[in-house]
């Protein structure tokens, strides 16, 4: 089992600056593939960013140059660092693990860019 905690989230004026983290525990090997996701009002949930193998990362168009992942693997822990904010970011935003048999999600993190 691997449970994921999200934190970091909080109200930001456009232009600024969150870094979202992502703690996990459990059976985890290696924190190998990971994503960023998000679900804004009203909207499905979408890949934001993810982190793969040899720490490729790869960026949903809306985000390139703004938003950057990361992981620590001595902490278990995958970071967004987002930069440059701006309103349409606004949503909840979730970190997955694919595990074997279904995918692993956190609790979820509110992010608010508004002025």
């Amino acid at each position: 089992q691997v449970h994921l905690v999200e934190s970091g989230g909080g109200l930001v004026q456009p232009g600024g600056s969150l870094r979202l983290s992502c703690a996990a525990s459990g059976s985890i090997f290696r924190l190998e593939v990971m994503g960023w996701y998000r679900q804004a009002p009203g909207k499905q949930r979408e890949l934001v960013a993810a982190i793969i193998h040899g720490g490729s990362t790869s960026y949903a168009d809306s985000v390139k140059g703004r938003f950057t992942i990361s992981r620590n693997n001595a902490k278990n822990t995958v970071y967004l660092q987002m930069n440059n904010l701006k309103p349409e970011d606004t949503g909840v935003y979730y970190c997955m693990k694919p595990g074997a048999e279904s995918d692993y999600w956190g609790q979820g993190t509110q992010v608010t860019v508004s002025s």
